[in-house]
């Protein structure tokens, strides 16, 4: 991201470091293990850790944990792949916990 002038950002809770934009929100109807998360079109300034099946709420995914570039924190997870039809439309996108990001530029 080039220019952030304007844009409401988010950044890691623990280093700051700006991972992902308002505007890039799809739902805030998400909920992780330790609370409510956000479902994000893509993130930014993050690494993905390997992909494993995993059994979450709607079912089994393939997802690989987002962790900041910058100190490593586990943020959150990206959809890999669903294998359920009716939860295709989560695949490539990101969910962040709540907790685990911070407003920047509000």
């Amino acid at each position: 991201m080039a220019d952030s002038a304007g844009q409401r950002l988010y950044g890691c809770f623990k280093c700051g470091n700006l991972v992902c934009c308002h505007d890039d929100i799809i739902s805030k109807n998400f909920q992780a293990s330790h609370g409510r998360a956000f479902l994000f079109s893509h993130a930014m300034n993050v690494v993905e850790g390997p992909k494993e099946n995993r059994n979450l709420i709607t079912g089994l995914h393939v997802v690989s944990d987002i962790h900041c570039v910058d100190c490593l924190e586990n943020l959150g997870w990206k959809y890999e792949r669903a294998y359920e039809e009716s939860e295709k439309y989560k695949e490539g996108k990101v969910v962040l916990e709540k907790f685990k990001i911070i407003k920047h530029n509000w």
